[in-house]
């Protein structure tokens, strides 16, 4: 029998049976955890199906509309807020701003996120240099002819992305200068840099949110005030620069001493090795530490609330628990799933950007 005939004589498969059959149900208790694992995601994806469509409500002018007996997530509520949760109170008039500022970080963000695309150095001094000082004069005013937006009015959405963003930005190069700090060979840099680590590691963010709110305007002169959200933005990311200092002190640990040596056989300086050398190989190995660092900052953001800055869930429980209007049993199950859902869709995100530049990376070794 020729290949070509017992290839047609072949019983034929649906896509998926085979790697179904080697990953799912190559033993019995494998199978059973499938099974099980089926049967929890059925009645799990079920109910909420059930809960956010079939019974939903859609349309409601108040909190009545979504009080009826078996009614399911109340999204007029969600409707109603959405500008709320997403600028905060910002002036409606001025929320152009706001989405412009969010036009130019994906302007700049998108092409830079991707490989294939020329022009990194500039798009790296773009958002490092121009963006930040563009931003800020959109969204607070003051200059060409901007009106001035207050920082107490910024809320919601607007607030979580600009606490999560100028953390992430100001805590990663401080904490290569930590981790380089930690291991460097003079005493007080390696002391002081310690200090700073173990400290900050020490005491929960809610700590340094209200040292950074309460005690620092206590250590100022009278006549010089910060305002709260710049506060809570330098709180944040020197918490976040102490936990990613260690995660990228343990990528400098893993190189191997003969990549130091070959460095300094080569004559270069030791900014030279670590910039060209040493740091390079120690960031790519510990990405997924560091994207979980910066996801976990994303979600702490929420913490800001304790010091009266009113964030993407912060202004959701505001909503729920003050405005009477839209009281109803489903009313604080909906707005809690929303700022969920917005949170997962952001951390998923970068989880999954993650593995991308993984993926990428070992397969630039493999070529090598």
């Amino acid at each position: 029998m020729t290949d070509a005939a017992s290839r047609w004589e072949r019983p034929r498969r649906l896509p998926g049976i085979d790697w179904a059959r080697d990953n799912l149900l190559d033993s019995w208790s494998n199978a059973l955890l499938t099974v099980a694992g089926l049967w929890l995601i059925w009645i799990v994806g079920a109910g909420f199906i059930d809960w956010a469509l079939v019974r939903a409500v859609w349309e409601g002018e108040d909190g009545r509309a979504c009080s009826v007996p078996g009614a399911g997530a109340c999204w007029p509520f969600i409707k109603a807020k959405m500008g709320l949760f997403l600028y905060g109170r910002y002036p409606e008039a001025e929320r152009w701003r706001v989405g412009l500022t969010y036009a130019l970080a994906l302007a700049g963000l998108g092409p830079l996120m991707i490989p294939r695309v020329p022009g990194k150095l500039w798009l790296s001094l773009y958002m490092l240099v121009v963006f930040p000082i563009v931003a800020f004069v959109l969204l607070a005013g003051g200059l060409l002819g901007l009106p001035v937006v207050k920082t107490a009015n910024w809320g919601g959405l607007l607030v979580t992305l600009v606490v999560a963003s100028v953390g992430i930005a100001g805590s990663f190069p401080l904490g290569i200068l930590l981790a380089l700090g930690r291991r460097s060979a003079l005493p007080a840099v390696r002391w002081v840099s310690t200090g700073f680590i173990e400290l900050v590691r020490g005491v929960p963010l809610i700590t340094v949110l209200f040292m950074a709110s309460v005690m620092l305007p206590l250590f100022l002169p009278p006549d010089i005030t910060i305002d709260k959200l710049l506060r809570a933005l330098i709180g944040v990311a020197l918490f976040s620069a102490a936990y990613l200092a260690e995660v990228i002190r343990g990528g400098l640990q893993a190189i191997p001493k003969g990549q130091y040596e070959a460095a300094d056989a080569l004559g270069l300086s030791y900014w030279q090795k670590m910039g060209f050398v040493v740091l390079p190989q120690a960031l790519r190995l510990v990405i997924p530490g560091i994207v979980n660092s910066f996801i976990s900052l994303f979600k702490d953001t929420s913490l800001v609330l304790i010091i009266g800055l009113f964030d993407l869930l912060g202004i959701v429980q505001q909503s729920i628990q003050s405005d009477s209007k839209w009281f109803s049993p489903e009313t604080a199950p909906t707005g809690y799933f929303f700022a969920g859902a917005i949170f997962w869709v952001f951390c998923f995100s970068m989880s999954r950007y993650s593995a991308f530049l993984e993926r990428r990376l070992a397969s630039g070794e493999r070529r090598e």
